[in-house]
């Protein structure tokens, strides 16, 4: 029975290290500016998730940057909504990289588990 577990645990830590390199790429992908088909969000698991969070947390902030270009241009006076949208952007995005840290926090933790 002992070595069911940890086989079982072998696998299920092979599939989050799985999931966490696939979030890496994606995340490094979104960064480089390849948003393409990469951020396409489908299936129910957890890094389905974690996508769809971080396509709405990409989408804040362009939809805020249209703000502050529209106000900087002239094309519109709602300053206070920009300003209210740059920080809700700004608020999403830590709060993503607090979830980032703390799963990634995990995935150390279960890595350091002995098999």
């Amino acid at each position: 029975m002992g070595n069911n577990f940890h086989a079982s645990n072998g696998l299920q830590l092979a599939d989050i290290r799985a999931e966490a390199k696939a979030l890496s790429r994606i995340a490094a992908a979104a960064a480089a500016g390849e948003a393409g088909e990469s951020l396409q969000v489908g299936g129910s698991g957890f890094g389905a998730h974690m996508l769809g969070a971080l396509h709405r947390v990409n989408l804040q902030d362009s939809l805020a940057a249209q703000k502050m270009a529209d106000v900087d241009s002239g094309r519109s006076d709602d300053l206070v909504g920009a300003m209210l949208a740059s920080q809700e952007a700004s608020l999403s995005f830590s709060m993503l990289m607090q979830v980032r840290n703390k799963v990634m926090g995990a995935v150390d933790e279960l890595i350091k588990l002995p098999l």
